[in-house]
Formats: C-alpha cells, structure tokens, sequence
C-alpha cells in the first residue's frame, strides 16, 4: 500500500467544504493524465475526487452518465480526473494507485467500479472484495497491478495530483475546472450553462 504524504493527512480533514474565493486554474493536461473524451474537445473538464468521498460517488453515479452522454460521447468535452485523496486515507490512496495502474483506456471503468462499492465498503464491507472487482475490469493482471502499485513512479503521480490541486485553491471534493475555470454548480444544469457556450464559441 502506498505511503499517505504528510501533504495529503492535511488535508483529510476535508469532506464538502465550502470552495476556496482564492482558487487558480488546475495545471495543464498532459499525457501522464487520466481522461476520457476527445484529446481535442474544445472543453476540457478537469475533477478533483476521491474514491473515499461520497459527494464524488454521488457525481459519479447520478450526474455522470447523463454528462458522458451528452457532452463526452458527442466529443464536446474531455474529461479530467485527479486524485485528491480524503479520509480514509490508507483506503482513498491504495484505490488511487489501483485506478491509476489500470491500462489508460479502462480507468474510467475501474473509477466506476470503486465509486459504485465505495458506499458498501465504507459502511464495513470486505475491502479485498472491492479491490478484486476494480482489478477485473482494469485490463491488467492482479500481479500486474501489485507491481505498478508498489513502483515510487505511482506515489509520485497521486502526489503530482496532490500539489496541483492545492496550486490551483482547491479545498474540497469533488472539485471541477471548466477551461481551467471552478465550477460551483457541479449539477448537469450548471455545468452546462459553462460548457454550451464554449463549444458554440469553438
């Protein structure tokens, strides 16, 4: 398992609080980053979430497959994600590491499966069983993921994700960056009210 930063323990006092007056703009996308969506959409959609986070579950679940729908399957938007784990920390970081050692085209996939078991095991279920149904949909091996979890290169990334997040003001999750702008109504009504006109603009 993958050693939690005194950076991140920080921070895991957060849960949904209010979003920072002060926040910046998320640094750029590069290809070391997780997305779904066009590399070349005229709108990238940057998220700051944690697999330990039941608001981020909640987005996931509910306001996700109806924005994928109309915004990324149509090739509007890419769609970001970065890690900024919260409490508990040991089990946000260790699904962070699996998530990211997943092959890059079934991240998504892997995200959903831990967002969609995040509430059972947060309320006590079998963590290992969580795990195993995250590494079955990630095109790699169970060996394969142990090795990529235990490599520094995969802290460093989660840790990368940590410093932008912090950079950009961001203080709560999930968190969304509309072209490097902070959403505050993350509803599919809000978002597009930010995105419609972008993609009209392009």
């Amino acid at each position: 398992m993958i050693r939690v930063r005194r950076l991140v323990l920080s921070m895991l006092v957060l849960a949904f609080a209010p979003v920072s007056a002060l926040a910046g703009s998320p640094p750029a996308v590069t290809a070391a980053d997780r997305f779904v969506g066009r590399a070349d959409a005229p709108v990238t959609v940057v998220e700051y979430a944690s697999f330990a986070c039941s608001h981020c579950a909640d987005w996931h679940l509910v306001v996700y497959p109806e924005f994928k729908r109309r915004f990324i399957d149509t090739g509007q938007v890419r769609l970001v994600f970065r890690n900024l784990p919260t409490a508990p920390a040991d089990l946000a970081v260790a699904a962070a590491a699996l998530a990211h050692c997943a092959a890059p085209e079934r991240f998504y996939e892997v995200a959903g499966t831990l967002m969609r078991g995040q509430r059972a095991v947060l309320n006590g279920g079998d963590q290992a069983v969580w795990f195993a149904s995250a590494v079955g949909v990630s095109g790699r091996t169970r060996a394969e993921i142990d090795a990529c979890v235990a490599r520094p290169a995969t802290r460093a990334a989660i840790e990368r994700d940590i410093d932008g997040a912090i950079a950009a003001g961001v203080d709560s999750t999930p968190t969304l960056f509309v072209n490097g702008r902070q959403v505050m109504d993350r509803s599919l009504g809000g978002l597009d009210a930010l995105i419609t006109p972008l993609v009209a603009a392009h």
